[in-house]
């Protein structure tokens, strides 16, 4: 049973983030993600 080929029909972003802990990084992940969603279809949760 072979798997079938994967094709990426959208296009995507790697976000990496360095700071303190408290200082927002996951506010602004999530910022982000919303209005990628938002703009571009997708998934938020």
């Amino acid at each position: 049973m072979s798997k079938e080929k994967f094709e990426r029909t959208k296009p995507h972003v790697n976000v990496g983030t360095i700071g303190h802990v408290d200082h927002g990084k996951t506010t602004l992940t999530a910022a982000i993600t919303k209005c990628m969603a938002e703009k571009y279809g997708g998934e938020f949760k």
